[in-house]
């Protein structure tokens, strides 16, 4: 049987929407889950920047005061960050004491380039790849960098690693291309 054929934008479009349809219907139940989005929601209060909610106690807390632990606030942070809280993100990611994990430099790199400090934000992409050159978000998300500095040459060459790395279809792939087509919906 032969396969309908859709262009790139297109399939990009379309997964995008999915992802987005995902999104909408997990979002109560994450934020039930986690104490909301922002790791810090209690009956429709935020937590302040630097601070984490804990759940057990229906609190908020300083980050840094050492009850919690760094994937805690690593999650946490990260949460923040998708959700564009830049701020409050590189707070919770300033709690971290092992700061030399791909992950958490990944993380820090992406609200640094979200916030505007693109150049800084690269500097942890680079710090990130250094541990661990094998991370496709870290790639992805320094090829987003290139992009907003119209160096699409050097975004081509993120695109291509992560061909090699996960394949033409994994999601870091896709949103990286879109982003480099100029999809405006690609994040």
């Amino acid at each position: 049987m032969n396969e309908p054929r859709y262009s790139a934008k297109l399939r990009t479009a379309v997964l995008s929407a999915i992802a987005l349809g995902a999104i909408a219907l997990a979002a109560p139940a994450l934020a039930a889950s986690t104490g909301g989005s922002s790791g810090g929601s209690s009956g429709g209060t935020q937590c302040k920047a630097g601070m984490v909610w804990n759940q057990a106690k229906g609190i908020c807390e300083k980050a840094s005061s050492g009850l919690f632990d760094d994937k805690t606030l690593y999650e946490r942070g990260r949460e923040l960050a998708l959700a564009g809280e830049y701020g409050k993100a590189l707070a919770l990611f300033d709690a971290i004491r092992d700061k030399q994990d791909s992950d958490v430099l990944t993380m820090i790199g992406y609200s640094k380039r979200k916030s505007g400090a693109v150049e800084e934000g690269i500097g942890y992409y680079h710090q990130a790849l250094a541990l661990n050159p094998n991370n496709v978000n870290t790639r992805e998300y320094l090829g987003e960098g290139y992009v907003a500095m119209g160096r699409l040459d050097l975004a081509q060459a993120e695109l291509d690693r992560i061909g090699e790395i996960c394949g033409a279809h994994c999601e870091q792939y896709l949103d990286l291309a879109a982003a480099m087509a100029g999809d405006t919906n690609w994040n």
